[in-house]
């Protein structure tokens, strides 16, 4: 197996893949990888604008880090910039250990300027394509990388062994700090401004009038085999993505192999990442590689409707061969979403929770909070914007974090009555009444027994448009056993399950105007976050919290906090 090849890498940045080779693990058994992150305000060309953004190692993208199944992260961060900031490791069970999983304010306070944290895990029965990223407020728009989790030595992929393989990181770029286009949003109360770009690895790509700074360019030989590891690490939005001229087979989705299958188009929502395969086998040439947004709400909503690219060269290609660009689908074409995700399926038979303990059913959505019109009143007609689940809009406490209230059992923090089921039923997909669009905003959780066997229905509303959502567990892998348009339907709905091969996620889209199934065990004691991870949505609260219990003994009980845990 070839780890990457980065001779075959060239045309990525060069600085990160400088970094990179010192991420590279020696690969015998199981090792322990030491880190050092400085997060640090770095000047970033892109596009017209060079704003000071936080980084880390001051690259853009992050550095990507290499290990196998098995391995042991140590990261020590030092916060060097302007902002509190903390870092998540998307997708890691983090088992026995959510002092290691990073959002602010629910496993740990932040990590304040000129303090340092460690993070310390061990990646156990996981391997694919992950990634990191900042957790605190909208700094993960440029704090982000690839986390790659190779199989043990000896345990090759369940596909063709890849020529060599490219991490492709699909982002969000604004002409601006990011910090100052929530800041505006927060102020208003309307949506906050779009994003300038989209990325690919770091680059905008060539069909950006603004766009300086170079396009990132894979060079391959005919015949080549290549593995595509991709991560959409954009801040609000679900983006569709192709190669011109090739077909993609899927073989891998949030680090889970997949039955695999070849298609034209992947969509992707934010936090979401899938690994294809792609067979250099068309006439030598330039190909983009593009992606642009699959925009779900309704028509009158902005979006990002630009066009990011990267370029797939042959090298036996002539060299004044122009770049072929692929015809990607409409913003708006949810018939291709449906097909796509509808083919995503374990790659064997599965054991999926059938003897349910906690039967959840969570309503997501927007909705609005009147107000008095002026400059903090800028959302539709006079309003301004909130999110909830079961009509609670997450308030994240200040003083403490959600987990050390728990472990050190202080008072006053979080309550654990969130609600199982919507306070009230309604139409959710249809034309919800005014009285139902102001959520009531609590720091509220939800407690689980360790072990219990658990079933959530997540219903789209409609109060200010049906949207596709991706929704993300922390500590959590869960098995999607349904998905489906309009109102579940929980007399008729259960029998078209998939309990034999449903795909097993982290990240969830969804689906506009529509409903998905997740089930999973609550064998991972803690207190973990599941939220939206369109971050709009996050911050006007689309969130809530499990707290898993202990179990019993030492195996099934949260181990003790590190001495260096952030204080408050």
């Amino acid at each position: 197996m070839e780890a990457y090849n980065f001779l075959k890498l060239k045309p990525l940045l060069v600085h990160a893949l400088l970094l990179s080779l010192s991420l590279i693990a020696s690969f015998a058994n199981a090792e322990t990888h030491y880190r050092k992150f400085v997060v640090q305000d770095t000047p970033v060309k892109r596009l017209c604008r060079t704003p000071h953004v936080m980084t880390v190692n001051g690259q853009f993208p992050g550095p990507t880090l290499q290990v196998r199944n098995g391995d042991t992260l140590i990261v020590k961060v030092l916060n060097s910039g302007r902002y509190n900031v903390t870092l998540h490791w998307h997708g890691v069970r983090q088992l026995r250990n959510p002092w290691a999983d990073g959002p602010a304010y629910v496993t740990q306070c932040p990590i304040q300027p000129g303090a340092t944290y460690t993070y310390r895990f061990t990646i156990e029965n996981q391997e694919g394509t992950l990634w990191w990223h900042a957790h605190s407020k909208w700094l993960r728009a440029t704090v982000y990388g690839a986390l790659i989790i190779y199989p043990k030595i000896g345990c090759p992929y369940p596909f063709p062994k890849p020529t060599h393989e490219i991490p492709i990181l699909l982002g969000e770029w604004w002409n601006r700090d990011p910090m100052s286009v929530l800041r505006q949003a927060q102020f208003t109360g309307a949506a906050p401004n779009i994003s300038d770009a989209y990325t690919i690895n770091g680059q905008p790509g060539d069909l950006y009038s603004c766009s300086s700074h170079g396009t990132a360019r894979f060079a391959i030989n005919s015949g080549d085999t290549i593995l595509l590891r991709i991560i959409n690490a954009a801040m609000n939005q679900q983006l569709f993505f192709q190669v011109a001229g090739h077909q993609l087979t899927v073989v891998e989705a949030d680090a889970a192999y997949t039955k695999p299958f070849t298609t034209s188009t992947l969509m992707l929502g934010p936090g979401q990442t899938t690994n294809v395969l792609l067979t250099a086998n068309q006439a030598p040439g330039r190909y983009y590689m593009a992606a642009r947004a699959y925009a779900s709400a309704s028509p009158n909503v902005p979006f990002d409707n630009t066009t990011t690219t990267a370029i797939l060269e042959y090298r036996s290609a002539s060299r004044t061969a122009m770049p072929i660009l692929p015809q990607l689908p409409a913003f708006n074409d949810t018939a291709t979403v449906t097909r796509f995700t509808s083919q995503i399926k374990s790659l064997s038979e599965v054991k999926v929770p059938t003897k349910i303990d906690e039967n959840l059913f969570f309503t997501v959505g927007l909705g609005f909070l009147n107000c008095i019109p002026g400059p903090r009143c800028q959302g539709p007609n006079n309003t301004r914007f909130a999110a909830s689940m079961n009509n609670v809009s997450f308030v994240l406490p200040r003083k403490w974090s959600l987990l050390q209230a728990y472990y050190q059992s202080i008072p006053g923090v979080f309550t654990t009555d969130f609600p199982p089921v919507p306070p009230v039923k309604f139409d959710y997909t249809g034309n919800v009444s005014r009285a139902l669009w102001r959520p009531v905003f609590y720091t509220k959780v939800y407690k689980m027994k360790f072990g219990s066997s658990v079933q959530i229905v997540l219903q789209d509303t409609a109060i200010f448009s049906t949207e596709d959502h991706p929704m993300h567990i922390h500590g959590y892998e869960f098995y999607v056993v349904g998905q489906g348009f309009g109102n579940f339907n929980p007399r008729t709905d259960p029998a078209k399950f998939n309990l034999v091969d449903p795909p097993l996620r982290n990240t969830i889209d969804v689906p506009v105007g529509g409903w998905a199934v997740i089930r999973f065990v609550a064998d991972n004691p803690g207190v973990w976050f599941m939220h939206c991870h369109i971050d709009s949505h996050l911050t006007w609260g689309l969130a809530m919290a499990f707290l898993v219990e202990n179990g019993e003994g030492e195996l099934q009980s949260i181990v003790p906090p590190p001495a260096d845990l952030p204080p408050c």
